[in-house]
């Protein structure tokens, strides 16, 4: 067995950036910087990152984004996400920031037109576990159909520095299915979140209970007369939206990424991008630069 001298941390920019703005927007922490921009986001952003940095000891380091709202999902589904609200204006500039706050770390953007940042986060870590120990961190629970041998989800709980961190076998003596049929039960029930409907009628515990049995989507509609009346009615009813919903739910692992690993070292010798930081002047950067000034990258193994 080959022992992985690298650790990849991947980071949801998207899922932290929100969760960061909406923690501390309720109070008017907006924290505005003296070009009259608020930071609050951004801040939070970074503090989520770097708490994960000193927890799990990443050799490398690399932030995914959404490209915009329109993505090959929206192609096939007219009203994918179509319930969501816009952004509120105090976070819209701070999507570049954002990212302007990251690149001045040295740490690599990444995010692909007419994909989402899941697409890219799945579509790395496949490509690096066998390479590296690849570590997820959201707080978006459909990434957990990507999990692996060598690659681990962190989902963010409440404060900073609690994760629920799932690998999986625990995924699966949990569930008592694979991953990836996690696709499958989302094409039974649906996303409100994501607004695409599944099989009206069909909850989560019916649709994991119907995949431990029959495995997939396919093999269901199959066997339909094995159902019970209820739920082949209503499986024979919303065929169409099921196959669709469990098209949308799939998180795609073959994006065209320019990206090399290397790209990704960590470094974090801030010190020779204190002009940069400087110039973005983000509230509350020196608690941020103290949390890793003395953090040293070190091999896994």
């Amino acid at each position: 067995m080959t022992i992985k001298t690298k650790k990849l941390l991947l980071v949801d920019g998207m899922a932290l950036l929100f969760r960061a703005f909406y923690a501390t927007s309720v109070s008017g922490q907006f924290l505005y910087n003296e070009k009259g921009i608020p930071t609050n986001a951004v801040n939070g952003l970074l503090k989520h990152m770097f708490t994960a940095v000193n927890y799990f000891r990443p050799t490398h380091l690399a932030v995914c984004w959404d490209m915009g709202s329109k993505t090959f999902r929206n192609e096939m589904f007219d009203d994918y996400k179509g319930n969501r609200e816009a952004p509120p204006s105090e976070l819209i500039p701070q999507f570049d920031l954002a990212k302007e706050a990251v690149e001045a770390f040295s740490i690599p953007n990444i995010g692909v037109i007419g994909f989402e940042a899941d697409d890219c986060l799945g579509t790395l870590a496949t490509t690096y576990k066998d390479e590296s120990e690849v570590i997820i961190l959201t707080g978006d629970r459909d990434i957990l159909q990507v999990l692996d041998d060598g690659i681990k989800v962190a989902l963010l709980q409440k404060g900073f520095g609690n994760y629920d961190v799932y690998t999986k076998d625990r995924f699966i003596e949990e569930k008592g299915f694979h991953p990836r049929q996690f696709i499958d039960v989302k094409g039974l029930t649906g996303d409100p979140s994501d607004h695409y409907p599944g099989v009206k009628g069909i909850g989560p515990k019916t649709a994991e209970k119907l995949i431990i049995e029959y495995g997939s989507v396919d093999r269901i509609l199959e066997c339909l007369h094995e159902l019970t009346p209820s739920q082949r009615k209503k499986i024979e009813a919303d065929k169409e939206n099921l196959i669709l919903s469990r098209k949308l739910a799939e998180i795609i692992l073959t994006v065209p990424i320019d990206f090399n690993l290397d790209d990704a070292k960590l470094t974090l010798d801030y010190r020779e991008r204190q002009s940069k930081l400087n110039e973005l002047s983000i509230k509350g950067m020196s608690r941020i630069l103290d949390m890793i000034s003395n953090y040293s990258v070190e091999e896994v193994g």
